[in-house]
């Protein structure tokens, strides 16, 4: 079996089929990188109270019995079952999974825009203009083609604390959404907690509004309208990759159905961003590739009774102080249940919430890549996957 691609998707996979197929297959991996970042912790490091893990992506391969092959996918040939790297190589198959992700672009030209990558030199820079008092005024904007919407939100209650603790206060510090609400994939209640979170600390939230373009003046809205802002903080939209030979939507992206499976190809599965289901996060990433590694271990003769993918919604919210945990279940990309809350929802309470990869990571970085547990004098309820043999670290 090929996995290609080394994110979120392609790791959950390989640590999904190992567990699920264990000898019965070979598993190689194809993955241009040589590290797997954790880049969830990316917004806090401009403020000095986090970093994105690094974690190297041979030795995690390796160590679940893999082949690492470092190259990118260029093509698929179903017929031929050959997989065509950049490179010019061929590698045969006879079940291939596509985890490459997707492609970020600039989605509001003028915009500082937050592209995820470890470092934020570019967010430093603002928050030494709006110290100085050269930025008075920063519209974080949400327009309607970005991907996944929370970072947006932890930097602007990152951006707010960290004016508040130098005397600062006064300086404007708004949202603009193409959102109902804040945060409305997670549902009523959990939209509400946020919103109420962001008033307190004096954050202005403009929902409903579609940023079109930055003038001098601030940010241009669709179809009319207008927001001052001396500096205006975006994030990047996604692109499929376009992999040729596979069917893909105007976007780019891969139609799958509910197993994993490319539509239309036999023995091609894919999981991840660079498939055409809308909510691009991690955890959903793990979900899909979960599908797709029971699909696949049914396949090779292993006892297990292959489940469509139910997406749930988890995210934790960094918010600087106490972190809001949420969580929904989807339909459709709306939530239907709603959940807010400080504690743990799920475990281990990382950004990224894996059944087989959260865990592993977690092991490997021991405390850092989530928010300190609850004491022990605290008893709250946790999701805990089933057959997670993961000791609760309290």
């Amino acid at each position: 079996m090929l996995i290609a691609g080394g994110g979120v998707a392609g790791l959950e996979t390989l640590l999904a089929l190992r567990h699920l197929a264990e000898e019965r297959v070979r598993i190689d991996v194809l993955t241009p990188d040589r590290d797997f970042v954790y880049r969830p912790l990316a917004v806090a490091e401009p403020f000095g109270l986090g970093r994105a893990h690094r974690f190297d992506l041979a030795s995690l391969i390796a160590e679940r019995g893999a082949g690492y092959r470092p190259d990118a996918l260029a093509s698929i040939d179903p017929d031929r079952r050959l997989a065509r790297t950049r490179a010019g190589d061929e590698i045969a198959y006879d079940s291939v999974v596509i985890a490459c992700g997707a492609v970020s672009r600039e989605a509001l030209p003028g915009a500082l825009t937050f592209w995820g990558a470890p470092g934020g030199a570019g967010f430093r820079e603002l928050l030494a203009d709006l110290e100085s008092g050269h930025v008075r005024h920063v519209v974080f904007a949400l327009p309607t083609n970005t991907g996944w919407p929370l970072p947006l939100y932890e930097l602007a209650l990152f951006t707010r604390l960290h004016l508040v603790s130098r005397g600062l206060g006064h300086v404007g510090v708004t949202i603009a959404t193409h959102e109902a609400s804040p945060l409305e994939l997670f549902g009523a209640r959990a939209s509400e907690t946020v919103a109420g979170l962001l008033a307190d600390r004096g954050i202005t939230v403009c929902a409903s509004c579609h940023p079109a373009a930055v003038s001098d003046g601030g940010l241009d809205l669709m179809p009319a309208g207008h927001l001052k802002a001396d500096r205006v903080v975006t994030l990047p939209r996604l692109e499929g990759r376009r992999i040729r030979d596979l069917p893909h939507d105007q976007q780019g992206f891969i139609p799958v159905d509910g197993h994993g499976r490319v539509e239309g190809i036999e023995d091609v599965y894919a999981a991840g961003d660079g498939t055409a289901f809308p909510i691009k996060q991690g955890g959903i990433a793990a979900q899909q590739a979960d599908a797709a590694a029971e699909a696949l271990a049914a396949w090779a003769g292993a006892p297990v009774d292959p489940m469509p993918f139910r997406p749930v919604l988890r995210g934790l919210l960094l918010t600087g102080k106490e972190p809001a945990f949420l969580r929904a279940e989807l339909s459709g990309g709306r939530g239907e249940t709603s959940v807010a809350a400080s504690h743990a929802l799920w475990w281990p309470p990382g950004k990224i919430a894996g059944r087989y990869l959260a865990p592993h990571l977690a092991a490997l970085a021991k405390t850092e890549l989530q928010p300190p547990p609850p004491t022990e004098t605290e008893s709250v309820p946790v999701e805990v996957e089933p057959g997670d043999s993961t000791p609760l670290l309290h």
